[in-house]
């Protein structure tokens, strides 16, 4: 193998202006690599030779140490440059392949980075990153049409007329612009409008029956909570119980045996039970044909068949329809919604407020429903023939079915019973009442 000169290499990379250095060793034989690229400045002790960093003109720097005092030729004849080491580009060769890979993925990563970012900006800059959230998972998992608070308030007429009012809000009436006529109820500012909205949601979002109402679409912006129910044309019960626009015996048979229908598929054919918690007057809407709707879920209980199912973190109803129960903080079933069933029941033979306690000189008597229940018990257990025709609504004048009115009470005074255990399961409140509803109206005189 030819050699060279250290002082020919240095002139080799001066007069190569892609040469930044130089290694040269001198192993018995000196061999030149020149080097156009440099990664670090790390000099193993182990490296036979020494590097030569070209600088520019303008720097001082010290005479190569090689050089001095060593300008012969280490051996004879003509030299063999070797320009670079073949280790040297296969190392560069792998580093700027790695460096590709690395610029690419950087690349990618940003790319994805942006389109997250600007989908996250186009849906949460209305409403912040929360209600955003809320709002995607509740349009993803109902299946109901979200409506805006705009739609709504212009649909109602700047909510213009109520149609009724509890303790989880108002309901009004609306025309949507599709002109079908709706229900809609705002939820109020209370610290359970949140649990409630979500409540129904889940629970009217998972049931369908004819004795159920239908709910169409909800609203959540920022604060607002709003639900859209199907517009029920004859409004609630207690409007045709308790006002001189009284029903008659045929309707309001129908009505207890629809709702008990209602509640019966909640209880019992619901992938879930469902424990409605607030079952009155003011929750039974009645159609065109007088058929029975049960609304308002707000206070309703999902709970998995075979679970506890009784866990309620506060007391849920209406003083007067709520079971003994809740006050004696005792596990809640479906046999809550059965008490409440049989007031409205009793109410509805009666034609009274049953659930009203009797205040007298500021001291609290005898609630009005114990105070019936009594003198309905005596009646019978003194044998009295006229006992239905004593207890009944007077505005019926007589027009009823005897046999009917005597279940209903029956069925009634069992349901309202102070051990949930001997009160009726809903389906086979069902059951008796269907085995009676052919039954003709007759005229049975009062016995006044």
């Amino acid at each position: 193998m030819f050699k060279i000169s250290a002082e020919h290499c240095r002139e080799l990379c001066l007069d190569d202006c892609l040469c930044q250095a130089f290694s040269y060793r001198l192993t018995g034989t000196g061999v030149c690599y020149t080097k156009s690229a440099l990664f670090n400045g790390y000099k193993s002790l182990a490296f036979p030779g020494s590097i030569y960093i070209k600088l520019p003109a303008s720097l001082p720097a010290s005479e190569p140490t090689i050089l001095n005092g060593s300008n012969a030729i280490c051996g004879s004849g003509e030299p063999t440059i070797l320009v670079g080491s073949p280790s040297m580009y296969d190392t560069v060769g792998k580093r700027v392949k790695w460096v590709y890979l690395y610029s690419f993925g950087l690349a990618i990563g940003v790319i994805e980075i942006f389109f997250i970012f600007s989908g996250w900006w186009f849906l949460f800059r209305r409403h912040g990153v929360s209600a955003a959230l809320e709002d995607g998972y509740l349009g993803i998992s109902s299946p109901f049409r979200k409506f805006s608070y705009a739609e709504l308030k212009k649909a109602t007429k700047n909510f213009k007329t109520e149609l009724g009012r509890g303790c989880s809000g108002a309901v009004y009436k609306g025309v949507l612009a599709d002109e079908r006529v709706v229900a809609v109820k705002r939820l109020g500012d209370v610290p359970q409008g949140e649990e409630e909205f979500r409540a129904e949601m889940s629970t009217i979002g998972q049931i369908n029956h004819m004795n159920l109402v239908r709910m169409w679409g909800f609203c959540s912006e920022r604060r607002q909570r709003l639900l859209v129910y199907e517009y029920v044309e004859n409004l609630s019960l207690d409007k045709h119980l308790f006002t001189s626009t009284f029903l008659e015996w045929k309707e309001r048979f129908k009505v207890a045996l629809g709702t008990a229908k209602g509640l019966a598929y909640l209880h019992h054919e619901c992938l879930e039970w469902v424990i409605h918690c607030d079952v009155k007057p003011e929750n039974i809407l009645l159609d065109s044909e007088f058929e029975s709707k049960i609304a308002d879920f707000g206070l309703a209980k999902l709970s998995q068949r075979g679970g506890s199912g009784s866990e309620f973190s506060m007391i849920r109803g209406t003083k007067g329809y709520m079971a003994p129960e809740w006050a004696l903080n005792l596990p809640i079933t479906a046999k809550v919604d059965v008490y409440s069933y049989g007031v409205v029941i009793l109410e509805m033979i009666k034609g009274i407020r049953l659930s009203n306690w009797v205040v007298e000189e500021t001291e609290e008597q005898e609630a009005e429903l114990t105070k019936f229940v009594r003198i309905v018990k005596t009646k019978i257990q003194c044998g009295e023939d006229s006992w239905i025709e004593d207890i009944l609504d007077p505005r019926l004048e007589g027009q009823f079915s005897r046999n009917q009115a005597a279940i209903l009470v029956e069925i009634g005074l069992s349901c309202i019973d102070d051990d949930r255990n001997k009160r009726p399961t809903m389906d086979s409140v069902v059951q008796a009442l269907q085995e009676c509803q052919d039954e003709l109206v007759t005229y049975t005189p009062n016995n006044l």
